[in-house]
């Protein structure tokens, strides 16, 4: 049997990060989280550059980042933060759709609670440094709905994965995990 990669995907203060943890300290997943490879890269870099802006980061410069995370995880394996473009969501499904059980596990959350999720990470002393700047979540966003929602659609019909399209809009954490569960286990 081959092991799991879960892709969890949706926009900023979907849950992807909470999730993800949950699933890891239950199920023992290795982790890729891709935001958090990218941040601790130093800020002179030529990728902490475009992140700072509030841009994606090039497929072209992603890849390699991704493909090492991932030969050095073991097992079952959740991956938060990539793909986020059709040339990645592509890439995934051709490098690794033989390799693992692939299923996309989408967080859906309209926008008006993304932001209010992120602003309540804002007052409760955690988020990321970009969260507070208005004009930078603001473009997370754009991206999000131009850019990665044409990936999650593709991935909803490609051959070689499981999709499952969840809502986590709930403010009772134990009800969205007991859903993002269910569709990891389908």
């Amino acid at each position: 049997m081959k092991p799991k990669m879960i892709l969890l995907m949706g926009g900023q203060g979907v849950g992807k990060g909470t999730h993800a943890r949950a699933l890891i300290a239950r199920d023992g997943y290795g982790y890729v989280e891709t935001g958090a490879i990218l941040r601790a890269l130093p800020a002179e870099s030529k990728l902490a550059k475009i992140i700072a802006r509030g841009e994606l980061v090039p497929d072209s410069d992603l890849f390699d980042v991704i493909a090492d995370a991932i030969s050095k995880t073991s097992g079952d394996i959740i991956l938060d933060g990539f793909p986020r473009t059709i040339g990645q969501a592509q890439w995934i499904v051709k490098n690794y759709a033989d390799k693992f059980d692939v299923r996309v596990i989408y967080l859906n959350v309209p926008e008006d609670i993304m932001l209010a999720r992120i602003q309540k990470r804002i007052r409760e002393g955690g988020g990321r440094a970009d969260d507070a700047d208005e004009n930078v979540v603001r473009r997370r966003l754009d991206s999000f709905w131009k850019i990665t929602m044409p990936a999650i659609e593709w991935l909803r019909t490609a051959d070689g994965i499981k999709f499952a399209d969840v809502d986590t809009t709930d403010e009772d954490f134990n009800v969205n995990f007991a859903r993002v569960s269910a569709a990891v286990a389908g």
